[in-house]
């Protein structure tokens, strides 16, 4: 290397020591050089290695999983993932993102859904599902549905169901709009949790849908046995029908103060809730305007 000219009057030692700085901080340069043409190889960004490499871009010192994010957020929009939710009981699906469906439709983070796993077919048969099987209905007709709601606390909650697939995007896209306007349903829950009994259900105010079981009082077949029928906050909106001699039978007991509807009370729907209105603007009829019984819980959709 050439020597430096010592227009500064340096001694030879310090001279030497310059030389040394700059030799290292020439070896620096071509280093971060190296790395950085590395990392933009065939146009790769560092936010794209990092969305490639997750485990070695952003490491995790705790082992957690890294939270999915919504299939309907858009490229280089920031994604609020909510506060941690909670519920008496625990989902059934699994949510790891190493166990998410291939299957799974999300329209919004936290609403989705998914054909049933094998895990939650064995759970289901025996109860809400007929052990011995039915031609009326098959797993393959059914979905899982995911969603959050506000309980009665106003706190954020998750919510399961399993209804009949073709009703899916309805029950995401109707409960988004609940959870926003931040509509209180007290629970969500699926109906195994009752061992399968819906008068249990709706006396601890469950909103339920997928149940193979008979109209109460009947022998026909209900909408929800079809999964096309859900019912929402049931203690507080009773289902109400008439006997021979015209009086009315009340379900579920100790709901008779909800089933006259010329009162105003909290969580009551009528043609000016909104809950009635998203249900009927997707094609849903409303039990309550039913003329030989009324079912004010309840919203059932028709097949095309």
């Amino acid at each position: 290397m050439r020597h430096i000219k010592n227009n500064f009057n340096l001694s030879p030692e310090t001279q030497n020591k310059l030389i040394k700085a700059a030799v290292i901080l020439a070896l620096v340069i071509v280093f971060f050089s190296f790395i950085s043409k590395n990392f933009s190889k065939g146009g790769q960004t560092l936010s794209q290695y990092a969305e490639e490499n997750p485990e070695l871009a952003y490491g995790s010192s705790s082992g957690q999983d890294t939270p999915a994010v919504s299939d309907n957020a858009s490229a280089g929009e920031e994604v609020q993932l909510p506060e941690t939710v909670g519920n008496d009981s625990s989902s059934v699906s699994g949510s790891d993102v190493a166990d998410v469906n291939p299957e799974r439709v999300t329209y919004k983070q936290d609403f989705y859904y998914e054909p049933l796993s094998d895990e939650l077919i064995a759970y289901i048969t025996g109860i809400s599902y007929p052990a011995e099987g039915t031609e009326d209905i098959s797993y393959e007709d059914l979905s899982y549905v995911h969603v959050l709601h506000y309980n009665f606390d106003g706190e954020s909650a998750e919510g399961e169901l399993i209804c009949n697939k073709a009703i899916s995007q309805d029950l995401v896209e109707i409960f988004y709009e609940l959870y926003v306007a931040e509509y209180q349903i007290e629970k969500i829950t699926l109906i195994e949790n009752y061992d399968g009994d819906d008068t249990a259900s709706m006396t601890d105010n469950n909103t339920s849908c997928f149940n193979y079981r008979t109209v109460d009082g009947t022998d026909r077949l209900s909408r929800h046995a079809l999964g096309l029928a859900i019912d929402i906050n049931p203690f507080y909106n009773p289902y109400v029908r008439f006997i021979k001699d015209g009086s009315p039978v009340i379900s579920p007991e100790g709901s008779e103060d909800y089933a006259d509807r010329t009162l105003s009370f909290p969580y009551k729907i009528d043609d000016t809730d909104l809950c009635y209105r998203l249900f009927t603007e997707h094609g849903f009829t409303w039990g309550g305007n039913w003329n030989s019984s009324k079912d004010y819980q309840h919203f059932q959709k028709a097949l095309p």
